[in-house]
C-alpha cells in the first residue's frame, strides 16, 4: 500500500504514472531498453521529447512565440541564470519579495545588478502578499522577478502583477501546471520539476522570443538559454529519464481533465485542511486567507512540545513527511496534483483524532 506523501519535493507522483514507470523499465515500447538507457541523440528520445513538449503546449495553451527548454540544472540555478541571460547590458533589475525564495533569488541577482526590492512582505513574517499598490517599480529595470507561490511560508499569487513594459519573469516551481495559466502574461515562466511535473533533476523554462538573445560574455556555456534553445535543450546529455517521466505526468493531467479540473481538485483538497485549521484549538495557520497556498500548507500546533510526537504518529499512520522546512519549523502538508482527496481526508481525520487526545 501506498504511503500518503506530504514532502515539499521531491513529491509524490500519479501512481498511474509509476505503474506505468514500472511496467516499461527495461523495455520501453518494445526496443529492449529502457528509457534511461536510450542514447538523447535517438530517434526515440527525440520522439519523447517532442511528444512532451507538444502535450505540454497544449496544456498551458502555450503561444506560439514562446520557447520550451528543458535544462538539467534545478530551479535554483536560474537565480543565476536570469540576470546573465536577461539583463543584456542594464545594470537595473526589479525583484519582489514574499518568502524564502525570492529572498534566495534577491542574493543571487546581487552579483549581477542593481537590486531594486520592489514590494516585500517580510515586516508580515511573509504571511500576506504586498499589495499592488505599495509597489515601487522601476520603469528602466531590465525585467522584474517575483516567486507565485512559496513554498515554505505558504502564500500564493492568485493574480497576475502588472508591471507595464518590463517583463515580467516569475518562479512557478511549486504551483506549476496546478491550475490555467495565462503564460502570455509573462516575459518568462521558470519551475523545478519535484513538485507538479515529475522527479528532481529538471527544470523547464518557458521564455517569449524577444527576450532569446545570447547571454552576457563569461556566461557557462551550459547557463545560456539562447544557445540551449538553438541546440534542443541538448548542449548536453539531458535528463532523459525524468523528461519522460514528466511526459508521462502531462499525459496523466490531459486524462484527467486538464487543468481545469487540476484546479477544482486543488482548491476542494486545500479548503478541506484549511477549514478543519480554521476551527481548531490545537493547530494555526498564519497566512492570510486571500493569500494562502493551495499547494503548499504549513501550520503550526499550539503547544510545540507536541511536534514530535504529532510526526511520529502521523508516520505511523502513513502520512509522510509532515515536518516544516527548518527555516520556519512546524508542519507542513503539500497537496501537489497527484495528492489525492483522500490523502487529505486521512490527514484531517489523522488530526481530528490527535486533538481528541492531546488537545
Amino acid at each position: 500500500m501506498r504511503a500518503f506523501n506530504f514532502s515539499a519535493g521531491p513529491a509524490t507522483l500519479p501512481t498511474t504514472v509509476m505503474e506505468t514507470v514500472q511496467e516499461q523499465l527495461l523495455d520501453w515500447q518494445g526496443t529492449g531498453m529502457g528509457v534511461m538507457e536510450l542514447s538523447h541523440r535517438s530517434p526515440e528520445f527525440a520522439h519523447i521529447l517532442n511528444e512532451t513538449e507538444l502535450d505540454l503546449r497544449e496544456l498551458l495553451a502555450l503561444p506560439d512565440h514562446y520557447r520550451i527548454i528543458f535544462c538539467q540544472e534545478g530551479a535554483s540555478a536560474h537565480w543565476d541564470m536570469i540576470p546573465l541571460n536577461l539583463l543584456q547590458g542594464n545594470p537595473y533589475a526589479d525583484y519582489i519579495e514574499t518568502g524564502y525564495w525570492s529572498y534566495r533569488a534577491i542574493e543571487e541577482g546581487r552579483r549581477y545588478c542593481n537590486v531594486n526590492i520592489a514590494a516585500s512582505n517580510r515586516s508580515d513574517h511573509f504571511s500576506a502578499l504586498p499589495e499592488m499598490g505599495e509597489w515601487r517599480l522601476n520603469p528602466k529595470a531590465a525585467y522584474v522577478h517575483y516567486c507565485s507561490n512559496e513554498t515554505i511560508d505558504g502564500v500564493e499569487f492568485f493574480w497576475t502583477p502588472e508591471v507595464g513594459n518590463v517583463p515580467l519573469v516569475v518562479d512557478m516551481s511549486s504551483h506549476f501546471l496546478s491550475r490555467p495559466m495565462d503564460i502570455s502574461k509573462f516575459g518568462m515562466v521558470y519551475a523545478g520539476a519535484q513538485k507538479n511535473i515529475g522527479p528532481a533533476g529538471l527544470s523547464l523554462v518557458l521564455i517569449r522570443d524577444d527576450l532569446l538573445k545570447p547571454a552576457a560574455p563569461g556566461t557557462p556555456f551550459l547557463m545560456d538559454y539562447h544557445s540551449q534553445f538553438h541546440a534542443h535543450s541538448m548542449l548536453n546529455t539531458p535528463p532523459t529519464f525524468t523528461i519522460w517521466v514528466a511526459g508521462l505526468v502531462f499525459k496523466w493531467i490531459k486524462k484527467n481533465g486538464g487543468l481545469q479540473q487540476m484546479a477544482l481538485r486543488n482548491a476542494q483538497k486545500a479548503h478541506l485542511l484549511y477549514d478543519f485549521l480554521d476551527q481548531s484549538e490545537l493547530y494555526r495557520n498564519s497566512v492570510k486567507a486571500q493569500d494562502r497556498s493551495l499547494m503548499n500548507i504549513p501550520f503550526h500546533l499550539r503547544e510545540p512540545s507536541l511536534d514530535e510526537v504529532f510526526l511520529k504518529e502521523a508516520d505511523r499512520a502513513g502520512l509522510k513527511q509532515l515536518r516544516g522546512h527548518r527555516v520556519v519549523g512546524g508542519m507542513r502538508a503539500s497537496i501537489y496534483n497527484a495528492m489525492p482527496l483522500e490523502g487529505v481526508q486521512a490527514l484531517v481525520n489523522f488530526m481530528t483524532d490527535f486533538e481528541r487526545r492531546y488537545g
